[in-house]
Formats: structure tokens, sequence, C-alpha cells
């Protein structure tokens, strides 16, 4: 399992928080480094044997590097608070993509277990979720930015792997490991590329 580096004490989040207001990029890249406990502590809840945790992380990680581009200090909320929700909610809307696809869909259908291994079930998950999930970690000026760099930043086998790992264009979401023989490489490789694409997009919005 990846290990991480631990979480910022309060006051060295304040002091990061301020120097990337002023404009200091690195403190973002640490706001970032030191929250990925956060997301593997979220995506743990979501992991089965159908779904890959380094998946789950990657998709979480989404969430974390929208959560800290937007998050407002003077709103005397804590950056985990909102970030937690921002992850959660990249997540779940992994998983109603995929539910799009399918004809009929019940709201019972369980779609993983807990670390308990009790069920979850899609309607769990849509009452779980707060009401007050950040609208800006789905800003449309956030998506049009990504989709811009996919089709301007990116060689043409990183944006086709980015594609049909993300479901994006309309498409479903696509595991490494089925990317993987559609290309006809290793899975090992798909994962080197798309975490070397995330970490461009994570550059891409960290330079606007």
């Amino acid at each position: 399992m990846q290990t991480f580096q631990k979480p910022l004490t309060p006051e060295e989040e304040q002091l990061y928080l301020k120097r990337y207001r002023d404009g200091d990029l690195a403190a973002r890249n640490m706001l970032v480094e030191r929250n990925l406990r956060l997301v593997a502590h979220i995506a743990r809840k979501y992991q089965t044997a159908e779904e890959d945790m380094e998946d789950l992380i990657s998709i979480g990680t989404i969430g974390l590097l929208k959560a800290v581009s937007t998050f407002d200090m003077t709103k005397g909320s804590k950056l985990a608070t909102y970030a937690a929700r921002c992850i959660d909610n990249e997540l779940l809307m992994m998983f109603r993509s995929r539910r799009k696809n399918v004809r009929e869909v019940s709201l019972y259908d369980p779609i993983g277990s807990d670390r308990e291994g009790n069920e979850i079930h899609l309607l769990d998950i849509l009452e779980s979720t707060a009401p007050d999930v950040p609208v800006s970690c789905e800003k449309k000026e956030d998506t049009l930015r990504l989709y811009w760099f996919l089709e301007n930043g990116l060689a043409e086998q990183e944006r086709t792997i980015m594609i049909l790992r993300y479901g994006l264009y309309g498409q479903k979401p696509t595991t490494q490991r089925v990317i993987a023989k559609r290309l006809g490489i290793s899975r090992s490789y798909v994962s080197r590329i798309e975490k070397n694409v995330l970490g461009k997009f994570r550059q891409f919005f960290l330079s606007a």
C-alpha cells in the first residue's frame, strides 16, 4: 500500500494557505501532497473486489486538486472538511456516470461494501451526500479548461488513455487493465502514463 506524508499541522496549513493566496505555487503543491492521506482514507470506503484502490485514489486526487484550487480560507471552514466533500463528490460522480450506462437502475442495487463488510447501496450514497457539496467543485470553467488541455497539451496516447480511463466525451470509465489490453501495453505502463498526465494537469492548473 502506498504511503503518504503526514498531514500538515493547523499552523502549517494556515501558513501554506496564506502563501498560496499570495501566489506561491509551491505552497499549493504542498497542500495537495500533504492531504493525499485524506484521499486514501475516503477511497477505502468505496473499495471492493471490483474496484482497484489505485484507481479510486487517482479519481479522488482530482477532487482534492479541485478543492485546493477553490478553497476560500476566509470563510472559516477547514480545508480537510471542504476537500473531503470534493473528493467524495468526485468518486460519486464516477459511480453515477457508470450507472447512467445501465438501462435499468435500482437505487437499492449494491455497488460495493464498506470496511465492515456491509453492503453499500446507491441510495445510501445519494442520501449521505451533503446538500452543500461545493458547487465550485463542478464549475463549468474548470471542466472547459481541463478539456482544452486534454486536446492541446497531451500526446495522442496520453489523451486516449485519459479519455478511456475517466469516461470522457460520454464514454464509460475503463479500468487500467482493460486499457492496457486494448492498447497492447502493460498495466503498469498505463498507470505511469496516468500519473504523469495527472501531474501535467496539476501543473496546468497551478500555472493558471
